[in-house]
């Protein structure tokens, strides 16, 4: 208990910057479909930003995970030179990536859509780049378990993002109108899209700049044989993280191409990538917790052996029980969005609890990646992320023609359980944990009952029904702690 109260402080402090980042980027949402002008501008947007999740998984390559593995061996005599040969492996692709980019930014920028907008995918290439970089010093704090320091500099950044966002689409605005002449030099309305990545790129290198001190203070060693072993470890999560990603942005990536014949697809994906932010709010869980769990599992697998195993259940029941918290609570006040969303986007609000159930499923997947992991069968991660991938782009293929984005939902939804189930079973083959299973579904039975009590009872009165579904959410939480008073006691 005491390990799980470490990794619920741990998950916290992560937290503080991984959430508080993640909602203000949710709350930039609606700064910026309300200041941009059109759903389509926004699409832009969207489809951008799906592309750089990609390329960062390509860019890491999976030595994150891969670092965290080879520090915390048992046979590890110098996490140091572990570190070393990372930093500089991933600093070399990445100046290549940058390199490639700057030459065949023509060509590059039209295929995907953006002749002109080649500073658009400048900036993105050089922000991918810093990214995939820093998140190996960034890994190297959560070994080194300093959250604080993590958490600070996370929340430095965010605070500068929002610093640069106002100052684009809140201050320039309002000088535009009263005095054009001032800031007209560098300010127009028709690059408010461009100012997005230039208020993300001038962030992600002051984030660069701060993390100096974890980039000297040690000799600089690239260990070849250690090299190829760490790749051939990561290799397949690099495998297992496209195939990730891509269920999670393929539908954002290519629905200009499979929504081609609808005749407003970019409006649509615009509101899309709006109202799939909502689900911000599980993600944000799901990341904190990540960064929290993924060090620990390594190192309670590397002290206690057999006894963890017990340690992981717990963690899963509770995960779960968390996650279905958040589900309720978005779903039973998601009218509060409507306030905040121009009308436009309405019509997108009726996929959220489609989108919330799939992400508490990629939540149990994360849960469930420790037997591949601790086992060192990564390949199983790539083979389940293809498995799902290739449900999700065949729901996407075959419906969003006719459906649109309401097909994408329903296609997340189907990937996620599918590799839910698929990894729960093929797990207790390899590496058996006796997860409680029983309260698991009674928990999430109650949920599916409250949420269905709460949504589907008709009352025209909005403050009686918010004082239901507050009650019913207050159901839940005592549920929760009933046990946890109980075993405070005893």
């Amino acid at each position: 208990m005491a390990g799980l109260k470490s990794l619920a402080k741990d998950t916290a402090i992560y937290g503080l910057s991984s959430i508080l980042g993640k909602f203000l980027n949710w709350c930039f949402v609606f700064l910026y479909i309300n200041v941009l002008r059109s759903t389509a501008d926004y699409g832009i947007v969207t489809n951008l930003y799906a592309y750089m999740a990609l390329l960062l998984i390509i860019l890491t390559y999976g030595m994150e995970t891969g670092f965290f593995r080879f520090a915390n061996d048992k046979n590890c005599d110098n996490p140091m030179r572990v570190y070393s040969t990372t930093l500089i492996s991933i600093a070399s692709t990445s100046a290549l990536f940058i390199a490639i980019t700057a030459l065949l930014l023509n060509p590059i920028s039209t295929i995907m859509g953006y002749p002109n907008q080649q500073e658009c995918v400048m900036m993105l290439a050089v922000i991918i780049a810093i990214d995939a970089f820093i998140s190996i010093p960034f890994a190297y704090l959560r070994y080194q378990k300093k959250a604080l320091r993590f958490a600070t500099l996370k929340l430095i950044n965010i605070a500068l993002n929002i610093a640069l966002n106002l100052f684009f689409f809140l201050l320039c605005p309002y000088i535009y109108e009263r005095n054009p002449e001032a800031i007209s030099w560098f300010f127009s309305y028709d690059k408010l899209v461009t100012y997005i990545f230039v208020s993300n790129l001038i962030s992600t290198v002051a984030t660069l700049l701060m993390l100096l001190p974890e980039l000297k203070g040690f000799r600089y060693t690239f260990d070849k044989k250690l090299w190829r072993t760490m790749l051939r470890y990561s290799l397949p999560i690099l495998i297992l993280g496209i195939a990730g990603i891509m269920n999670q942005t393929f539908d954002k990536m290519f629905y200009p191409y499979l929504a081609a014949d609808r005749p407003a697809h970019m409006e649509e994906l615009g509101i899309y990538g709006a109202v799939f932010k909502i689900a911000i709010v599980m993600v944000m869980f799901t990341q904190a917790f990540r960064f929290a769990y993924e060090p620990f599992i390594f190192a309670k697998n590397k002290n206690e052996g057999g006894d963890a195993k017990a340690m992981y259940a717990l963690t899963m029941k509770w995960f779960i029980i968390t996650s279905l918290l958040i589900f309720l609570g978005v779903m039973f006040y998601i009218d509060v969005v409507s306030f905040l969303m121009p009308p436009a986007y309405f019509k997108g609000i009726h996929i959220v609890p489609v989108i919330m159930a799939a992400e508490v499923f990629f939540g149990i997947i994360f849960n469930l990646s420790l037997w591949y992991k601790l086992t060192d069968r990564t390949q199983w991660g790539a083979y389940l992320a293809i498995f799902g991938f290739i449900i999700l782009a065949g729901v996407n293929i075959a419906f969003v023609p006719q459906y649109g984005y309401t097909a994408c939902a329903w296609a997340s939804f189907a990937c996620y359980f599918a590799m839910m189930i698929a990894s729960y079973i093929i797990g207790q083959h390899y590496y058996p944990i006796n997860y409680p299973l029983k309260e698991i579904g009674a928990y999430t039975l109650l949920a599916v009952i409250l949420y269905a009590v709460g949504m589907y009872t008709p009352i025209e009165n909005d403050v009686l029904k918010y004082v239901l579904r507050t009650t019913l959410l207050l159901i839940y939480v005592a549920t929760i702690a009933k046990p946890l008073l109980k075993a405070k006691r005893g």
